[in-house]
C-alpha cells in the first residue's frame, strides 16, 4: 500500500515501478535506433518460434528424465548402504542362565570422568518376545523388565563396582 501526500489515501492495487522510475523519478524511454537493434537481436536468436519452443519443450523433458534418474540412484544407493550395514550387525543371542551386563541410561547426574555406564553382571530369568527381557540381580535375588537392546553379554572377569556418594549440605 502506498500513502498519498498528507490526505492518507491508500491504493488498494500495488504499483511496481523500474528501476530507473525509482531512481530518476520518470520513465525511460529507449531511442528507436536502441528498440530496433533490440528487437532485431531477439528476432536474430529467436529465429524460428516453433522450433525454439521444441526445443525448450525437449529441454523440459530431459531435464525431468534427470531428476527422475537422480531419485532412482540415489534410492538403489540407500539399499545398498543397508544391505551392507545389517550385514555388518551382530544378532546377539539372548537366552535364559546367561550372564549379562546392562548399560544404565539414567546415569547423567553425576557419572564421574571414568565411571563405567555397564552394570551387572545379571542372569537372564525369561526372554519375552519383542526382546522384553526378565532378568535377575544375583546377590539381591530382585528380578525386572528391561529392553533387550540394553543388555550385553557378560565375557567374565571381575567388574568394579563404584559407589557415589552425594552429600548434600545446608
Amino acid at each position: 500500500m502506498r500513502l498519498c501526500g498528507n490526505t492518507k489515501t491508500t491504493f488498494k492495487t500495488p504499483i511496481t515501478l523500474s528501476p530507473v522510475q525509482l531512481i530518476y523519478g520518470n520513465v525511460c524511454h529507449l531511442h528507436v535506433e536502441m528498440e530496433h537493434k533490440a528487437f532485431s537481436a531477439l528476432k536474430w536468436l529467436n529465429f524460428d518460434s516453433k522450433a525454439s519452443t521444441e526445443k525448450r519443450k525437449i529441454q523440459l523433458s530431459e531435464l525431468e528424465d534427470m531428476r527422475l534418474s537422480a531419485y532412482q540412484s540415489s534410492r538403489l544407493y540407500k539399499e545398498r548402504v543397508k544391505a551392507y550395514h545389517d550385514k555388518k550387525l551382530l544378532k546377539s543371542k539372548i537366552q535364559p542362565g546367561q550372564l549379562v551386563l546392562l548399560f544404565n541410561s539414567r546415569l547423567r547426574l553425576f557419572p564421574g570422568k571414568l565411571k563405567s555406564k555397564w552394570s551387572g553382571p545379571f542372569v537372564i530369568k525369561q526372554v519375552k518376545p519383542y526382546r522384553a527381557v526378565e532378568i535377575e540381580d544375583a546377590k539381591s535375588q530382585r528380578s525386572w523388565m528391561v529392553n533387550g537392546q540394553r543388555l550385553k553379554h557378560y565375557k567374565g572377569g571381575e567388574v568394579e563396582r563404584l559407589i557415589t556418594v552425594i552429600t548434600l549440605s545446608d
